[in-house]
């Protein structure tokens, strides 16, 4: 597909801490991920995604960066991270890698420089603002792990924003020179071979200059939220215009290296559909990534909505679809209720993810049908848990380490005593080893993934969704294929006729009746009518 490689295409997340740990400590590295390469490319992913694996103090387990030019030496170095990404392109992988730009780690040099004084060449390289005459802070912004998004510097006697931890101070995008030294960070990456970016936050890169104070959201809620970040509609602290024009910059880079791509994270609770079609139009970012699917609505209308929306709004643009990442409930354990059974639920969550209309990004393990880890306090590592407990778990219980072997210790992720997050048997349970049959999750995931790739009509066909009585989900996909789904754990029909099913799950189709059972789905090709 030359330059459009990306359209259409599945990439595959790797969480690194908990991937493969090869030199034994517990916590995943480069040559573990290397190592394990040839399960991707068997797998029939495209694209493999690297969280961030630059040097850092790990307060936000790697998202809050100190050095984005050199490998955190957990994972290795970067002659491992250069081996890794020569094995991928080996393999007929691409890597795209994390970059976390719009803040970095308070222990950045540049950061350090920054709160020495007010008058140094980097003084105005983060987000610094007086107090308020009452020493408060200067407005109302709040942020994400807690409390008031500024914190008070007693050196340089002002407040520094910082949209997530303290340790994680925002950058200042309104001064040319922060925006010029992040496209070189970037452009160094890309001359070490990568493909592209997953750009982390990507809504978060400019603040309003005026510092104005967020709004309440409009959206009336019963009680308080457990976090009350998401009691603001954040019109200010972040969705500024400038962001566009630094889009531009960055995809102006990207084609300047020809066929590299950038899929931003849109991480946004109020018109979030509408702004992935601005940033993936007028030059911009190729696609972006939702948070749409991520939650517990588990409808057809649903997930209808988002698809029509998507696409009535913004033609031109290109969406990338999860059901699951390193931020929330893993979809097997948050959708449980409406499906049947571990497994049931997996593959056809599998079949539906990879039949809609974008680019589609899987979490590690989901192609196991793995679910969500239960952990207790004194295990978690994650702020937002450590914050939020009990009302909120944090995000430890979807990060627990990758499991290979069964009956290998710490199911074949790692030797150490003691790994960073702990494999429970409840994960150990569908290792890989443990599905080597034609009916496992992991024998769906690699059959719908051939599926999709060998179809022009689910890599870039258009979608006509069928007006169908909840829980039934129907749309086709291009000139013929189309793709049927029971949403709920009991049995539901439909009356249609034509057409060849090419794959299903608890589905028969015969006498102009299809029958789905629980978490049924039917993928069937040809002219069909349903009345």
């Amino acid at each position: 597909m030359g330059q459009d490689w990306w359209r259409g295409a599945v990439t595959y997340q790797v969480y690194p801490r908990s991937f493969q740990d090869d030199n034994g400590d517990g916590i995943g590295d480069l040559p573990g991920i290397t190592r394990r390469l040839p399960y991707l490319a068997d797998l029939g992913v495209d694209i493999v995604w690297l969280s961030p694996v630059c040097r850092s103090p790990m307060k936000d387990m790697g998202y809050d960066v100190s050095d984005y030019r050199d490998i955190d030496p957990v994972f290795g170095t970067l002659a491992d991270f250069d081996r890794m990404v020569d094995r991928a392109h080996g393999l007929g992988l691409r890597v795209i890698i994390d970059q976390v730009i719009s803040h970095s780690s308070n222990l950045h040099p540049a950061f350090v420089e920054s709160r020495a004084g007010r008058t140094g060449p980097k003084s105005d390289w983060y987000v610094w603002a007086d107090p308020r005459p009452d020493g408060t802070p200067p407005n109302n912004w709040l942020a994400v792990f807690g409390g008031s998004a500024w914190t008070w510097d007693a050196h340089r006697h002002q407040y520094y924003l910082h949209n997530f931890l303290p340790e994680q101070p925002d950058f200042n995008f309104h001064n040319p020179e922060v925006q010029d030294w992040h496209l070189d960070n970037m452009e160094f990456w890309l001359g070490r071979g990568v493909d592209g970016f997953r750009l982390d936050t990507v809504n978060y890169y400019f603040h309003d200059r005026m510092l104005r104070d967020d709004a309440a959201d409009y959206r009336v809620k019963a009680k308080p939220e457990n976090n009350p970040y998401n009691m603001q509609y954040h019109l200010f602290s972040k969705n500024q215009p400038e962001n566009l024009a630094f889009l531009e910059r960055m995809r102006a880079l990207a084609d300047r290296h020809g066929g590299r791509m950038l899929v931003g994270e849109m991480g946004e609770s109020h018109h979030a559909i509408q702004m992935m079609g601005t940033y993936t139009t007028g030059g911009r970012l190729h696609q972006c990534y939702s948070f749409d699917m991520l939650g517990p609505e588990f409808t057809a209308a649903h997930f209808r909505s988002k698809i029509e929306a998507f696409f009535a709004g913004a033609p031109e643009g290109w969406p990338c679809w999860a059901f699951s990442n390193h931020d929330v409930n893993r979809h097997a354990t948050r959708w449980a209720a409406h499906g049947a059974g571990r497994a049931g639920l997996a593959r056809q969550a599998a079949a539906l993810l990879l039949s809609m209309q974008g680019s589609i990004c899987l979490y590690q393990g989901e192609e196991l049908g793995q679910i969500e880890t239960e952990l207790a306090f004194d295990e978690l590592t994650d702020p937002a848990g450590i914050n939020f407990w009990p009302e909120e778990k944090g995000r430890d219980g979807c990060r627990t380490p990758m499991v290979w072997e069964r009956g290998a210790p710490n199911a074949g992720f790692s030797t150490a005593a003691k790994t960073w997050l702990p494999v429970r048997p409840e994960q150990a349970s569908v290792a890989v080893d443990t599905q080597d049959t034609a009916e496992s999750v992991l024998a769906f995931y690699r059959e719908m993934l051939a599926f999709r790739k060998a179809s022009v009509d689910l890599m870039t066909g258009a979608s006509v969704f069928f007006d169908l009585p909840e829980p039934l989900l129907g749309f086709r996909r291009g000139a013929g294929t189309h793709c049927l789904f029971n949403l709920s754990a009991g049995a539901q029909t439909l009356n249609c006729r034509g057409g060849e099913i090419r794959l299903s799950a608890a589905a028969t189709l015969r006498g102009g009746t299809l029958s789905l059972g629980p978490s049924g789905f039917a993928l069937i090709e040809g002219a069909l009518e349903i009345a």
